[in-house]
């Protein structure tokens, strides 16, 4: 293979490969964003939050991360981390509202100040 013909082969690879990688760097940065924001500005500490994922969607905006705390495993938390984070929402799961968590049972939840 001619030494032009491989240099395009890595072109086409890395052309191919660089939106896979934009998508989950950005999920990580999102997650660890949040993260940060809970363990350092909410004062939240490490063995209550169960999970934090970066979230690629197909909605504006295309990232978020969804929270999850060790003391509600039925609620997803969504926090935007685009400049500043900011809790936006919730989503209790279909176990959740089986059991009958209602937003009046949320421990986490900030209502958004418009």
């Amino acid at each position: 293979m001619s030494k032009l013909k491989k240099v395009m082969l890595v072109m086409l690879i890395g052309l191919i490969l660089t939106p896979f990688v934009y998508v989950q760097l950005n999920k990580v940065i999102y997650a660890n964003k949040v993260t940060k924001y809970l363990l350092e500005k909410q004062n939240y500490k490490e063995n209550e939050i169960k999970s934090v994922k970066g979230i690629w969607g197909i909605k504006l905006p295309p990232f978020y991360a969804t929270v999850v705390f060790e003391d509600e495993p039925y609620v997803e938390y969504i926090y935007f981390a685009h400049n500043d984070v900011l809790q936006f929402s919730y989503n209790i799961t279909e176990e959740g509202r089986n059991r009958g968590i209602t937003q009046s049972d949320l421990k986490h939840y900030n209502v958004p100040k418009y």
